[in-house]
């Protein structure tokens, strides 16, 4: 195409994808991040009573795409795992009468503010673009486009967790000394193996 206001198959696909099926928010979902993550206070909603268990729902925020983190503190430094909040129908049910969440948005301001967008992310919508509109524009090139797409999301993935803070405190000498002289530090996803 030599512009997007061409009217051909290849631009109506396009728009398909861009607009009605929102290739923006599928991109989204595929991620934390940081861009488009938000963080709120929530005050649990009174005009819920669960009958059982967790006893205070929260409602989802209407911008919502994927949750990155929940916390009783507003620091993030207690985070809360899944026995202490559950997430259903488009509700958090935990038993604190107020949580903070960090999410992915697409609110205008977050992730749908394509000017905040890392170049990275740009390549990875345009290649989902790609992929989703090969099969019908272009099928010779559906299993390029996947292959693409799949290396441009683990690409974005990357150098959006680079501009990430430190998580885990670094390994001290004890911990090293623990694995001997050729240990590793991975147990390969050992539920068995309490060095982690």
């Amino acid at each position: 195409m030599a512009s997007v206001t061409e009217d051909k198959e290849a631009r109506h696909v396009l728009d398909h994808f861009y607009e009605d099926k929102d290739a923006k928010t599928d991109c989204l979902e595929m991620g934390n991040w940081n861009f488009a993550t938000r963080t709120l206070k929530l005050d649990y909603n009174s005009d819920i009573d669960p009958d059982f268990g967790l006893k205070r729902a929260f409602t989802k925020p209407t911008d919502w795409i994927r949750t990155t983190e929940i916390s009783s503190d507003e620091f993030f430094s207690h985070p809360m795992t899944d026995h202490q909040y559950k997430d259903e129908q488009g509700y958090w049910f935990a038993d604190i009468d107020e949580i903070y969440v960090r999410y992915v948005s697409d609110d205008a301001s977050y992730g749908k503010d394509m000017a905040l967008w890392p170049e990275s992310f740009i390549e990875m919508v345009e290649y989902y673009l790609a992929m989703k509109s090969a099969p019908r524009v272009n099928p010779d090139k559906t299993e390029d486009m996947t292959e693409g797409f799949k290396e441009q999301r683990t690409m974005a993935r990357s150098k959006d967790a680079l501009q990430e803070g430190v998580k885990f405190y670094p390994e001290t000498g004890w911990q090293r000394s623990r694995r001997g002289r050729f240990g590793s530090r991975r147990d390969m996803g050992s539920r068995t193996n309490l060095t982690g």
